[in-house]
């Protein structure tokens, strides 16, 4: 992995010393810790980190089902061991490999060994720059090349110590990972804002549409006091079910298609960059504003998709396939922004969930769901929940847009302030 280039693009003003290669196990010693077993495992005490929650942790998520160790089993492994110190880092070398985690904090972990690798930093690398290190190109390229070519790549602690590192002065080191962890505190903050109105939303969608046994939702604007009316799903408007249009699919295709990949978990139109041509088959297929769709099947059993509703914010531009239903809405009625979002709250999308079948992927038939019941509110209070929902998701998609522009800032800077 020679480079000729002694120091990266871009640099903070007065560095210009030439940057050093070295391999890691030169530097410090690369290692494990002493196996536990599963029976060790417990439900409170000390941390024990596996590969997979490095990944997470990584990807700023809480760890699903973590696992502990007793605080006894711990001291006695580590006095074999040793202790993770502030500034080591640890790097996964199962499944998602080379994912490193920067220890911040002398707070007790173990971790399982074999799938997560230590590399016992001493201070001899700013802990910052060394975790930023682990994350660039120069790095993860060796990491891709060392893990073989089998099903499985694995990232050992032998390729641990061949990993080169191009090294400046500690002083550029601590320069360079101070102004990395401005950035990445900067992305954590609009991660958290997007989750927490996103939690906000779900919140309010279970809230602000009656339960089963109610006429009216828990929490209401004020001035609407009315019982909520009931009416099929049927009523809404007119539904036309899709047909196979996969014969017109083309690069050159000026509509883009919504078909079972088109629906995602947070009910928004996932590009798959599939294209129709218009035709005979797809003249009858194009939709327009203010149209919902709903799909009929699932990938999985679990039915996060099933019943899933999208909404049409342009004419001419969408044509559907096979197993989605077209439901033109009667905007007399009803606002078809309302009824998008009525569908797709979490406690109601459960009436749709309820009649489907199948085993590997559900599927449901209209001409079954389409007696489904729901609850629904004048047109004006529509309206108003209607704005609620919009805005809230006007926010959501703003904090992501930050989000996507400080992601890719990151990128481009890792890119060009290492070599």
């Amino acid at each position: 992995m020679e480079d000729q280039r002694k120091g990266p693009r871009i640099r903070f003003k007065g560095f210009t010393d030439n940057w050093e290669q070295r391999k890691l196990g030169d530097i410090m010693p690369i290692t494990s810790v002493k196996r536990i077993h599963q029976s060790d495992w417990t439900d409170k005490g000390i941390i024990f980190l596996r590969a997979r929650d490095i990944v997470s942790s990584s990807k700023n998520e809480e760890i699903t089902e973590p696992l502990f160790i007793s605080e006894e089993k711990y001291n006695e492994y580590s006095a074999i061991s040793g202790k993770v110190q502030i500034g080591d880092l640890l790097v996964t070398g199962v499944g998602t490999i080379g994912v490193p985690m920067l220890i911040t904090s002398n707070n007790p972990i173990y971790f399982k060994d074999g799938n997560v690798i230590w590399f016992k930093n001493e201070k001899k690398i700013d802990g910052k720059f060394f975790y930023q290190s682990f994350i660039g190109s120069y790095i993860q390229s060796y990491i891709s090349k060392s893990a073989g070519t089998g099903t499985v790549g694995t990232y050992t602690i032998d390729s641990g110590k061949k990993t080169p590192i191009m090294l400046p002065t500690k002083k550029e080191q601590i320069k360079i990972g101070t102004y990395f962890e401005q950035l990445d505190n900067l992305i954590t903050l609009h991660q958290r804002k997007c989750q927490k109105l996103i939690e906000v939303k779900k919140a309010l969608l279970e809230k602000m549409f009656p339960k089963d046994s109610s006429k009216i939702p828990e929490i209401r604007f004020k001035g609407f006091t009315n019982d909520w009316v009931q009416c099929k799903l049927e009523n809404f408007g007119n539904a036309a079910g899709g047909t196979s249009i996969e014969s017109e699919f083309s690069d050159d295709g000026k509509y883009k298609v919504i078909s079972i990949g088109s629906y995602s978990e947070t009910s928004s139109y996932n590009d798959q960059g599939i294209r129709a041509i218009y035709s005979e088959k797809t003249k009858n297929r194009i939709l327009n504003k203010n149209d919902l769709t709903m799909i009929l099947n699932d990938k999985t059993s679990s039915g996060r998709i099933i019943g899933r509703v999208l909404y049409i914010d342009k004419s001419g531009e969408y044509v559907y396939n096979q197993r989605t239903e077209r439901i033109e809405v009667n905007n007399t009625l009803y606002n078809a922004k309302f009824i998008y979002h009525l569908l797709n709250a979490p406690e109601i999308r459960k009436k749709i969930i309820k009649q489907s079948q199948g085993n590997t992927q559900i599927f449901v038939n209209w001409n079954t769901i389409k007696n489904t019941e729901y609850d629904i509110p004048n047109k004006k209070e529509q309206i108003k929940l209607v704005n609620l929902f919009d805005n809230i998701d006007t926010l959501i998609v703003l904090h992501q847009h930050k989000l996507e522009k400080l992601k890719n800032l990151k990128k481009s800077m890792l890119e060009k302030m290492f070599i």
